[in-house]
């Protein structure tokens, strides 16, 4: 593999060497690591759209394009959607929910699936967005499957991380016990044409009241109608504001050292195989003392 090229033709940018260069990455083909490090950082900051299940996230994405298309930028979107944790297969539905996009020269979008990984991201999400951060998008969307309390990994991921929700998200006590609200720097109430709009929003300002201040940065929630591209200009804006209070910013650095943490983790685990574990356990199993912890002390300790 011609990496020296795909790293000139990133410069350029071409499209087809980027989506080369991300299933590479993907894969973790013999020389990606080399590639990684030569990368030149790009100026995008990385929004993350994140919420429960029907919160309308596609949609509001979808919006969000069009705004952001629309004031002349570059974007770039990485979809993710959730795989089997059998054979790891997924649907990838934003390539249908996103497909007025898909032919655009001001617009790129990547579909991937989770490969079993916990969080609502792909195993190598961060590589994959250092990759789209060097092909100059003005603007680097995420948007995470949905899969409720345990997506809160978009936060070690997003500069700006979006919560979507909908009236119907429940009752105050379930909404303050969700991992979700400890993450966002944007709230959106979709769908608020739906009734209850109003009394959510409410109940989230009062719930949330101590912790709406984040240094510079007051928490905003924002209530769209994404179907009809109700309040995204409102949305598109407090993004760019986030951002530019973000470059300058204490979280910057917590960034960036979960990000080298996390790389840290995936690195010290690439030799691990699921395949060689499920071997190596259905050996173990037989003995009639198996015992899980003292298996992995054994194997894996050193």
């Amino acid at each position: 593999m011609n990496w020296q090229f795909l790293l000139s033709d990133l410069a350029n940018p071409s499209y087809k060497s980027l989506a080369r260069a991300i299933t590479l990455v993907e894969n973790q083909s013999e020389g990606y690591l080399s590639f990684l490090q030569q990368l030149v950082p790009g100026k995008a900051l990385i929004t993350g759209i994140t919420g429960s299940p029907g919160a309308g996230k596609s949609t509001l994405s979808d919006t969000l394009i069009r705004t952001w298309v629309g004031q002349g930028k570059k974007v770039g979107i990485i979809c993710v959607d959730p795989s089997s944790p059998f054979h790891l297969g997924a649907l990838l539905g934003d390539r249908i929910r996103m497909s007025s996009w898909y032919n655009h020269p001001q617009v790129y979008i990547r579909s991937l699936a989770t490969r079993g990984s916990l969080g609502g991201l792909h195993p190598q999400i961060l590589e994959i967005c250092a990759v789209m951060q060097s092909a100059g998008f003005d603007e680097l969307l995420v948007e995470t499957v949905g899969v409720g309390q345990s997506e809160i990994e978009i936060a070690g991921l997003a500069d700006t991380t979006v919560v979507v929700m909908v009236p119907e998200a429940g009752d105050e006590v379930q909404t303050m016990k969700a991992g979700l609200m400890e993450i966002a720097d944007i709230f959106v109430v979709n769908k608020c044409d739906r009734p209850d709009a109003d009394q959510l929003v409410k109940n989230l300002r009062s719930m949330l009241a101590p912790t709406f201040v984040q240094g510079d940065w007051e928490i905003p929630i924002l209530k769209t109608i994404a179907t009809q591209q109700s309040g995204i200009i409102e949305l598109a804006a407090a993004i760019e504001q986030h951002h530019r209070v973000q470059r300058t910013t204490e979280r910057k650095k917590w960034l960036l050292a979960e990000k080298a943490y996390q790389l840290i983790r995936q690195y010290r685990m690439r030799d691990i195989n699921k395949h060689q574990l499920l071997v190596s356990l259905e050996k173990e199993m037989e003995q009639p003392a198996f015992n899980l912890f003292h298996f992995l002390e054994k194997k894996y300790a050193n």
